[in-house]
């Protein structure tokens, strides 16, 4: 049963949820500060007590994004493991559907419900599907077994085209990860970087690609917010050649991603490299500064997306304020059921499940 509908950004296109069409949608740790995006709303009302649980779909980073900024799990399904949400009818294959909870338990639980509902087979609706089984994955939640072999990458794909620094708290929220794995017994090793300089302009035609679909025309353009109109006018000049050649890049990426991995069992990535954005800090009027204000924010979530990979978000760590600080933990293709028994040992270790906001 649905509650209703939770607060989004215009068009579901922006990491966080300040659309003009309501008030902002805030972090229940700190009002003062936003709640991420695009499932802003689904976060907030998580966090906030409101809902065990919500769904949320994610096509560059729209669930582990608000997760991460209101201290709770996000889980990004691997391309093709949700039916009803396997990306694989969307541009590039980015937009997948998953879910948003307080504990790695109760993800494992709504992902199993999202992937089978009510104990049935999964109905998958096209051809291909990800690798393994469709779970149950609330077992391996539960349990929080095995030891793996994880990299750690605080590269990222951006590099090249902005400028990006992880901020001293995303640092000591990924340290603390590192070295809860290492006492556990994992291994651990710090990858090297792996620059990619094309991956900015073919994400950005791709993105602004999807925009150029928004069912809105003529005079109606000047109703939208300026970032999606940014979007939508770049989008629908962008030429079938140079979208084609932007999707030929991407999928080279992908199996450059997947090779880079493949010596992982699990790769460990800050969540967020800064922390959850005060309410307002966008740029409300120029379309590429604000572009790359989200992409300094969150340079470790889409290419995430575009290879097709599994990742949960984990919250570790508070800063000096009180507002959660998590790490990201990216799977092998299909590899879901390894992390959720990471997820759960993570949590187990830093006792965070079961803290609540302020607010609640």
């Amino acid at each position: 049963m649905s509650l209703g509908k939770s607060a989004t950004p215009e068009f579901g296109l922006p990491s966080y949820t300040e659309g003009l069409a309501g008030p902002p949608t805030r972090n229940p740790w700190n009002l003062a500060l936003g709640a991420g995006g695009s499932s802003g709303g689904a976060a907030a009302a998580v966090a906030a007590g409101m809902l065990p649980f919500a769904p949320g779909s994610d096509g560059g980073g729209s669930i582990r994004i608000p997760a991460a900024s209101c201290g709770l799990v996000g889980v990004k399904p691997s391309r093709g493991r949700v039916p009803a949400g396997s990306g694989l009818g969307g541009l590039a294959g980015l937009g997948v559907a998953g879910p948003i909870a307080r504990t790695v338990a109760d993800a494992a639980l709504l992902l199993d419900g999202l992937v089978a509902p009510l104990g049935y087979p999964a109905a998958h609706r096209h051809a291909v599907r990800a690798p393994g089984d469709d779970g149950p994955f609330l077992a391996a939640a539960i349990r929080g077994e095995g030891r793996f072999q994880l990299g750690v990458m605080t590269d990222s794909p951006w590099d090249e085209a902005y400028e990006i620094e992880i901020d001293p708290e995303a640092t000591i929220a990924l340290d603390r990860a590192v070295a809860e794995f290492e006492a556990i017994g994992h291994g651990v090793e710090r990858m090297t970087p792996s620059p990619e300089p094309g991956y900015a302009p073919a994400f950005r035609t791709i993105w602004q690609s999807g925009a150029a679909t928004i069912p809105v025309d003529g005079d109606d353009e000047a109703l939208l917010e300026p970032l999606t109109r940014w979007l939508l006018e770049r989008g629908r000049r962008v030429p079938a050649r140079e979208l084609a050649e932007a999707l030929a890049w991407l999928a080279g990426y992908e199996e450059r991603v997947i090779h880079r991995f493949s010596s992982f069992d699990a790769v460990l990535t800050p969540a967020l490299a800064l922390t959850p954005r005060p309410v307002g800090w966008y740029d409300p009027d120029d379309g590429e500064r604000n572009f790359a204000q989200q992409v300094q924010f969150t340079p470790f979530t889409s290419f995430v997306n575009v290879s097709g990979l599994p990742a949960i978000t984990v919250p570790v760590t508070e800063t000096s304020e009180g507002v959660p600080m998590g790490v990201q933990l990216i799977g092998r293709p299909g590899g879901e059921t390894e992390l959720f028994a990471l997820a759960a040992q993570l949590e187990r270790r830093v006792r965070r499940a079961g803290r609540r906001p302020p607010v609640w």
